[in-house]
């Protein structure tokens, strides 16, 4: 898709988000499987849902409701997505990192990036939270192939430090407070979205990958480039494809999600509660 294109659809969606709401966020949140219910703990000023931007990509996953909420978490203005956009759903990784965009034009200079993925490090258990410190993006496609978007970043961003040493010192520390296990990795996205073979399991951990899922990395490439300071948490729902006798299944990790979501839900807002003191 040319740069004008992509800009212009961009620009289209925030005038259509802006019309509705003129709420400016400091920090942007992606919630994934097993935070589908977080907005509860949200003061809520608006709700705005994807299928309503005109343009705007709509997610088809189970579990997935697709729509942004604005609102408060304490006192700190926040923009949730409830519900992200894959790849693997056929859309152009330009309309999946879209959201990441607009949220930034929106005011947000915080991304907060969240996902269920398959544990690779043998030493993870289902159920356990790793902080995000680094990832590979060798086998996703990089959203800013094509003309640069001049306007949000320059042509060849810097990645030595995409994941915040600040905001993950905060989300460390709150852990520890909180008495929350909390792992530290290296994030792989592949495509999807059919699981990995044990093979691809085996290449990854040589690789140095800890976990492994079908999203996130694209969005933190879009928001490294426009700006923005990031930090990540996986969930580990499940450990990786021949790592275990159990067939891998969507259902099963929803479902681990979910039985993890009070410990994720809490390190997350007690995490954006100690973000407003830097």
């Amino acid at each position: 898709m040319k740069e004008n294109n992509v800009w212009e659809k961009l620009q289209s969606c925030y005038e259509c988000v802006r019309k509705r709401t003129e709420f400016v966020p400091r920090i942007a949140l992606v919630l994934g499987s097993g935070l589908g219910d977080y907005a509860e703990d949200i003061r809520v000023e608006s709700e705005i849902p994807y299928g309503e931007i005109a343009g705007f990509p709509v997610s088809t996953v189970p579990g997935h409701a697709g729509k942004f909420i604005f609102g408060y978490i304490d006192e700190i203005p926040v923009v949730c997505m409830k519900g992200r956009v894959h790849y693997y759903e056929g859309y152009d990784v330009t309309d999946v990192v879209l959201p990441i965009r607009l949220m930034k034009l929106l005011g947000a200079g915080i991304l907060f990036l969240t996902n269920a993925a398959g544990g690779v490090n043998t030493a993870f258990r289902a159920g356990d939270l790793m902080l995000i410190t680094d990832h590979i993006a060798a086998f996703a496609p990089n959203p800013l192939i094509g003309p640069n978007l001049s306007k949000l970043g320059e042509r060849f961003p810097d990645m030595s430090h995409v994941y915040d040493p600040g905001l993950q010192e905060v989300i460390r520390r709150k852990a520890q407070d909180n008495g929350i296990l909390l792992r530290e990795g290296v994030y792989t996205q592949l495509t999807g979205p059919s699981y990995e073979s044990p093979a691809d399991i085996r290449m990854l951990r040589t690789l140095g990958t800890d976990a492994v899922g079908m999203s996130t990395v694209v969005e933190a490439i879009a928001a490294n480039h426009c700006g923005m300071r990031i930090c990540g948490i996986s969930c580990i729902s499940n450990l990786a494809a021949g790592m275990t006798e159990t067939p891998l299944s969507h259902k099963e990790v929803q479902e681990a999600a979910d039985k993890a979501a009070p410990c994720f839900k809490k390190l997350v807002t007690e995490s954006i509660k100690g973000f407003g003191s830097i």
